[in-house]
Formats: C-alpha cells, structure tokens, sequence
C-alpha cells in the first residue's frame, strides 16, 4: 500500500465489525469512564464524516493542523482522516507549556488547532503567545469548523507515498524540539516492518490486542504500533496514561494479548505486591526499551512473558529488536543489523571501531539507497538534515557497542557521555545502579564541569523517603560497592523532581537555570572515589 488512507480503507473494508480501536473502563477519567470499543467499520464511518466536514470548510492538501488530544481514541480517528485529505497531522504534547505549543504552531505554521475541553486553556495561551489568529475546535462541541485562512496549496495534486502524513517533534530531551517530517511511506513501512518481524512477536488479524499506555503524541503508540496494527487487523488498547496499579486490571478486562513498554514500567510492577489479575493476563509479549539487565529475567519468571527489547527513532521507519530466541536478555542487548537497516559503530572521526568497543551507532537502508524508508528530514532545518546524514549514514547520537556475533547492545545517548580523567561514563550505567536502590523514584545523571578531571559525574535523585546527609551517604555507598570506583557520583543532590517528557525521557537540559550552578546544595563525594 502507498498510502495511509489506500491501508486503511483495504482492512476497515476485510475487517469491519472487529475491534479496532478500545479504551479500558476508568471511572474516573474524563472521557468513556466506561470504556470504548470501536471497530473498524465504525471508525471508517467517523473517518468518513470527518473528512467530509474538513472539504467543506476549505482544508485539504498541503495544510498543517495541530492536534491536542491526549490519549484519546479520537486522536487516532483525526490522523486516519488528515492522512486522507493530504494534511499533515501535527500531535501536540499535553504536557508541554504555552510556550512550548507557540513554538510548535510557529514552526509547523498549522492552519488549525484542534483540542479538547479539558485542554482548551492550552491550546489558546499557545496560540495567544505565538501571536497568530490560528483558530481552536473543541471535539464534540458540534460547532462546524472555521473556513480556512487560504486554499490548500497542494489541491491539485494526489496523495502520495511521498507526501508529508506527520510532523512529529523530537522530546527536545537535549534541546529544542526538530519537527521529524514523516511521509505516507515511511509511516506504512514502519508499521509493516513491525508487523513482519517475527519471531517472538506476533500480529494476528482478529486476535492480537496490543494495551499501549505511551502517549499518542509520539511515534512508538501513534505510527509503530498503530500502523502496524491496522496492516495486521489487530486491535490497540489504548489507557489514558501508565498506571501500575490499574495495569493488569485493565490488560485482563480488554483481552489484551501483547503490550508496549518503557524502562520505567518494569521496576513499578515489580515494586507492586502480587494482585488477583496478574494471574489472569493472556499477555504473549511485550515490546519496548529500557528494562534494566537486573530486572529483565526476574520480570519475566515472575509474570510469564518475555520483554523484546527494541531500539527505534522517530527519523528511522525500521526498527532493531532482540526478539530470537535465544535473546541476550542479561545485556542491553537490542538486536543485529539486517537487510534494510545496516549498522556501524564509530568513532568521532566516522571510523569503525573495534568490535566490543563503544561508538556512535550509525545507520543506512544500503550504499545504494541509504535514505530509504527514513524520515524526509527536520522542518526548517535542511543543514542539520544533512549533518545528521553525513557520509551516507544516518547519526543517530546513540553510543552501542557490537559484538563478534554482529548483537549490537545500548550503551547510552552519545550526550549522556561523562568523559572523567580520560574515562568515558555512561550516565545510564550509574543511573541504572541508583535505581534499583529502594529510596530512588527518579533520578538523572549529569556531567558537571570540574578542574582537576576534566568532568565529574553528578547523580539528581528524586527520593521517596529520606533526603538528608544519612541517606546521600547511603546511596553513594551503593554505587561505589557496585561500579568501578570512578563511576560512582562524585556530587549527589537532591531535587524535588527529576523533568521528564510525556515519554517518560529525562530532560536533563532543564534540570536546572541557565547560569546556576548544579553543585551549589549538592553532596561532595570526590574525596571518597579511590581505588581499592
């Protein structure tokens, strides 16, 4: 299929009266307390009445809107008809600022804004501090839709596989957020590469329900899973949010037989006492990235069903997973190149390190079409698209190292890269140590600036009882008991909250103001980190 829409409309026609789209019970939610379960004949006919709606007030083609759902089914049903009428489908993050959506409206220079009533306020301050007269529709208020600023600027042309279906931003976990330009191809190959893998994952047409609690502002819930679920005939269960303590309650009621992760799903479900429905799942597998190696195998001997570690990009449709048995789930293992996704490990200067030694992954389809199937690059920002492609790879800023066996395992993000006294630190090695500490909810490592060894390593932990010296002591200790002694943080502070993204990504660039000093209410522990 070249398109979104020409997928769409073969399986809502095959597979119609099964369930499509489903959102488990939840009383107290804003919307469907009692949950949903759409079909795909059922969605066709909303996809149908939208579409219809947004030609006759002048949208089509070429246009931009923001969408501010949150994780509501009827995201989804907005991006199947953008997709048809050749408008690109612009997710909003609820958790962004004001700000934060002014800079997105701006950048994508959307013609409309689409929200709900709960997150009204704001989609209007966004576009009130963006200075625009970009209109805002609430879902379900029945009101016809504006009439558009201008003609769309592509009405005469079709929709095709390279034609623009999303514009999704990265977590500007770094920095500020690149809109990821994603055609109609890219995001059918995604979800057919997904579906096609094989191995432990499986996608059966009529049986595979897939319970996403990530966010349907970003790629893994809204283009993998649910490209990969409409090319199947599946159904995606989709909560409003992650919750351990609804988690198997709502996996059991929905039938749910498979699920997506994140790293900071696994040590909560583990924390949990045994409950009646954890029992009761018919979960097969579960795909995602971030499990820690010291609670893979005891999360899947407690509760029956193995963790794929995947490894993914918003700019790449392809994804690696160490999804064959036997999978080397002691490691952060993430899987081995294949055809249509080749890899490399290297250095600063591009050259190919040795196997065993850390490097930047790098990426390609082949030599001879190393673009295929990728994004169509960042809004606004050609340079940095061909930056990021130079020498025929794609740089994907993500430190892995190879084996002799061609498994290539997650090392950590190439920023997240503590370089001390001429040893390189993987912040999440530290990160992963301090987490399974029982006073840790949240923590993020950083680099701060030091005079003697170039950088020191600095642990921010977000605690869950005690925050005094006692306790920074305490979790120093159980850093230096278990990593190499100059891993361990030299400075350890306490924060009230560790930021994250709606993706649950750290966003280590705003832990602290432009200009203050990291160490300021910090623990000193330099003059503890010695050998022996």
């Amino acid at each position: 299929m070249k398109t979104i829409d020409a997928l769409f409309d073969a399986r809502s026609r095959e597979f119609s009266a099964q369930d499509f789209l489903v959102v488990p019970s939840d009383a107290g939610r804003a919307y469907y307390p009692d949950g949903v379960n759409w079909s795909y004949g059922e969605v066709a006919a909303q996809v149908d009445a939208l579409c219809g709606a947004l030609r006759s007030a002048g949208y089509g083609h070429g246009h931009r809107i923001a969408v501010l759902l949150g994780n509501r089914p009827e995201m989804m049903v907005w991006k199947l008809a953008l997709a048809r009428s050749g408008i690109s489908w612009v997710p909003v993050n609820p958790d962004y600022r004001p700000a934060e959506v002014a800079y997105l409206l701006q950048d994508s220079q959307s013609v409309l804004a689409i929200s709900t009533r709960e997150l009204r306020d704001l989609m209007d301050a966004g576009v009130a501090e963006a200075g625009l007269t970009v209109p805002v529709v609430v879902i379900g208020d029945g009101a016809a839709f504006p009439t558009a600023a201008y003609a769309p600027p592509k009405a005469d042309q079709s929709v095709t596989r390279e034609t623009e279906a999303s514009l999704i931003y990265t977590s500007g976990t770094t920095g500020r957020p690149k809109g990821c330009i994603l055609s109609h191809g890219y995001e059918v190959e995604m979800g057919q590469w997904y579906a096609g893998r094989g191995g432990l994952i499986r996608f059966e047409a009529g049986v595979t329900r897939v319970y996403c609690p990530l966010p349907l502002f970003h790629v893994n819930a809204a283009i993998l899973l649910f490209l990969a679920v409409v090319e199947s005939g599946s159904a995606q269960i989709m909560p409003e949010r992650f919750s351990a303590r609804s988690w198997w309650r709502e996996i059991v009621e929905t039938g749910a037989t498979a699920a997506h992760y994140l790293g900071i799903v696994i040590p909560a479900l583990m924390n949990r006492e045994p409950d009646e429905y954890e029992k009761k799942h018919k979960i097969q597998f579960a795909v995602g990235a971030g499990v820690e190696p010291t609670l893979h195998r005891p999360f899947e001997e407690r509760f029956g069903f193995p963790l794929i570690e995947v490894w993914g990009m918003s700019e790449m449709c392809r994804i690696l997973g160490d999804y064959e048995e036997p999978r080397s789930i002691d490691t952060r293992a993430i899987g081995r190149p294949m055809p249509g996704l080749e890899v490399r490990v290297v250095d600063g200067d591009d050259n190919e390190v040795a196997r065993g030694m850390p490097g930047e992954m790098v990426i390609r389809y082949s030599a001879e079409t190393p673009r295929r199937g990728a994004f169509s690059g960042y809004l606004n920002l050609p340079e940095v698209t061909e930056e990021a492609w130079k020498g025929g790879w794609f740089h994907t800023g993500d430190t892995v190292t190879m084996d002799d066996t061609d498994m290539i395992c997650f090392v950590d993000r190439k920023k997240n890269i503590i370089r001390r006294s001429g040893e390189n630190i993987a912040a999440a090695e530290i990160e992963a140590c301090l987490q399974e500490h029982p006073n840790v909810e949240r923590v993020a490592v950083i680099a701060v600036h030091d005079d003697m060894r170039d950088e020191e390593v600095m642990a921010c932990v977000q605690c869950i009882h005690n925050d005094d010296g006692a306790a920074a002591q305490a979790l120093y200790d159980h850093c230096f008991a278990r990593l190499a002694y100059y891993k361990a943080p030299g400075w350890l502070r306490f924060v009230p909250e560790v930021p994250v993204t709606g993706t649950q990504k750290v966003q280590k660039h705003a832990m602290f103001a432009e200009g203050e000093d990291p160490t300021a209410e910090a623990h000193d522990f330099r003059h503890l980190k010695k050998r022996g």
